[in-house]
């Protein structure tokens, strides 16, 4: 199946851990094999909306072991990309609270006098004030980032405005292209390795979403995991330019295959 062992993985939350409210039969497993073998993980995710402790604990509420050191998200990735640079760190926010509480613990000053940076995440209580006060501050010189290009996001009643759009609305008035964060981003897997203090060929990078998950790994020259249990399907790849590494049904399968109870090699047509 592959010549060596991964040292890390970097992992999915939504279609690969759980989908919505529900958590996907595989994952508590998974996770209990990683920990068993010592095996570092963080959970990526492009929702800045939740702060690592609450993502933390709605993963260990459904049964999946995990810390808040288990969980890097977007809003914690822009905060680390903020305070790598010389810039400054006087920011108008539009977020929600993880967004807020990341940039926070990074001593980032949340103004909207003269921001360094305009940072737009998630926000559901958006306002055309927020708006405007944004896309003033951009022409007026802030570096714009976004935490994510997620144009809807799935809900119970169906496809709903995401991040992306939101960004977009900003980029047209203030004529100017943010700089995104997250997935399919590289900066946020390249983050993730050094929060890890891993190379690219050490780590492994599962997700279910090939447009973001796996184009995030191929950007980042990690090898990636693509499991069926989210959007993607088989027939999608084969309509696509984008490859992974390797590909399952579900990850039982992909332990399975470490193990070397069923290995088959890479799965067909990669």
């Amino acid at each position: 199946m592959h010549d060596r062992d991964y040292k890390a993985y970097l992992i999915d939350l939504d279609g690969t851990m759980y989908r919505g409210g529900q958590v996907i039969d595989e994952a508590p497993g998974f996770i209990k094999w990683l920990r068993s073998k010592d095996i570092p993980f963080l959970f990526l995710t492009n929702n800045s909306s939740l702060t690592q402790v609450q993502l933390a604990k709605k993963l260990s509420d459904m049964g999946i072991s995990c810390t808040p050191s288990n969980v890097f998200t977007t809003g914690m990735a822009t905060a680390e990309f903020i305070t790598t640079e010389a810039q400054g760190k006087k920011v108008y926010i539009i977020g929600e609270e993880g967004l807020i509480e990341a940039l926070k613990e990074k001593d980032c000053m949340l103004s909207e006098e003269c921001p360094d940076y305009v940072v737009v995440g998630i926000d559901r209580q958006i306002t055309y004030e927020k708006m405007v006060n944004a896309s003033l501050a951009i022409q007026k010189g802030a570096r714009f980032l976004s935490t994510n290009s997620d144009r809807a996001v799935p809900t119970e009643r169906g496809l709903v405005p995401g991040n992306g759009a939101i960004t977009a609305a900003i980029a047209v008035a203030s004529g100017t292209e943010p700089q995104f964060i997250g997935k399919p981003q590289a900066l946020f897997v390249e983050l993730a390795l050094k929060k890890l203090n891993m190379q690219p060929d050490d780590v492994l990078l599962v997700g279910d979403n090939l447009h973001t998950d796996i184009l995030a790994g191929v950007s980042a020259n990690v090898d990636t995991l693509l499991v069926y249990t989210g959007i993607t399907k088989a027939e999608d790849v084969e309509r696509e330019g984008i490859r992974p590494t390797f590909a399952v049904a579900h990850l039982k399968e992909w332990m399975d295959k470490v193990e070397g109870i069923a290995i088959h090699g890479k799965t067909k047509g990669f």
